[in-house]
């Protein structure tokens, strides 16, 4: 046999490839809770944020950025939370003793 005979099949297949990677592609592309693009953060309840803890109920963002600003100064791990509620400044167990004190 010669490569002449196998010419004729070499179109469908390589257009069978071509479908194939497509349809991979197309399926990566689609498919949920894998996106690349960042999603807006949601607002939850303080009681949504696992082990948080709220420390602060500023009445602004402003304030409440400020307020967390502080507490990373102090060495506390802090985070701005905006809730159903209002802005919230949260941390770990461990440190809201502490930040309680900072803030206070």
């Amino acid at each position: 046999m010669t490569w002449g005979s196998y010419h004729s099949l070499l179109g469908p297949v390589v257009a069978f490839v071509a479908v194939g990677v497509l349809v991979l592609l197309l399926r990566w592309t689609f498919s949920s809770g894998h996106s690349l693009v960042e999603r807006r953060p949601q607002q939850g309840g303080t009681d949504e944020y696992g082990l948080l803890e709220v420390v602060s109920t500023p009445g602004t963002f402003v304030e409440a950025e400020l307020q967390r600003l502080a507490l990373q100064e102090a060495g506390i791990r802090a985070t701005l939370a905006p809730t159903t509620e209002g802005p919230r400044v949260m941390v770990f167990p461990e440190d809201a003793r502490r930040a309680r004190e900072l803030l206070g």
